[in-house]
């Protein structure tokens, strides 16, 4: 095969560049490194940008070089409004290169909640790893708290997005 400028296009790039516009550029762009620090997340199952064997491991670092984005939003967990600081969790999906519809959130506790992808995008779901300004710690649902902006839209604030805002995250499952 050929491109327009009439140079030699052989199969390994076809099928690279193929893989890469099927894959989207952010995975292949940007390979993972592995953490340097303590890792507080691993995400594992169906992705295609791992660092350490086939899972993504993030320390807290890795995290909030990703750019972090916060809102302010009333919980029922609180007794006021707090801002949440984090990663937005499409981003991270699309850093993994996430080939699914859920996410299995998992904690500390083993608590674990299904998530639609579609959550991330639609609502602007965040893994938090700040609450007003402070890293969260494990005693106050840190160091990983997946968040939604609840007073944004009233359908947020039911029963059904409160069992999937899991505190104490530690592991993400991609079905």
């Amino acid at each position: 095969m050929y491109n327009k400028m009439g140079q030699k296009f052989g199969l390994f790039r076809l099928l690279t560049t193929f893989f890469y516009i099927i894959a989207g550029s952010s995975a292949l762009a940007q390979p993972l490194d592995a953490p340097s620090g303590e890792p507080i997340l691993t995400i594992e199952g169906n992705i295609t940008n791992t660092n350490v064997g086939d899972t993504a491991q993030f320390d807290r670092a890795m995290l909030e070089s990703m750019g972090m984005v916060s809102f302010v939003t009333s919980t029922p967990w609180y007794s006021e409004p707090s801002e949440f600081e984090g990663v937005p969790l499409a981003e991270l999906m699309e850093r993994v290169g996430a080939q699914g519809t859920e996410v299995e959130v998992v904690a500390l506790n083993d608590y674990r909640a299904q998530i639609p992808i579609s959550d991330f995008s639609t609502f602007g779901t965040i893994l938090a790893l700040k609450r007003n300004g402070e890293e969260m710690p494990i005693r106050d649902k840190g160091p990983l708290f997946v968040v939604y902006p609840y007073d944004e839209e009233s359908r947020l604030q039911n029963q059904d997005y409160y069992a999937r805002s899991v505190w104490q995250v530690y592991k993400l499952i991609v079905q």
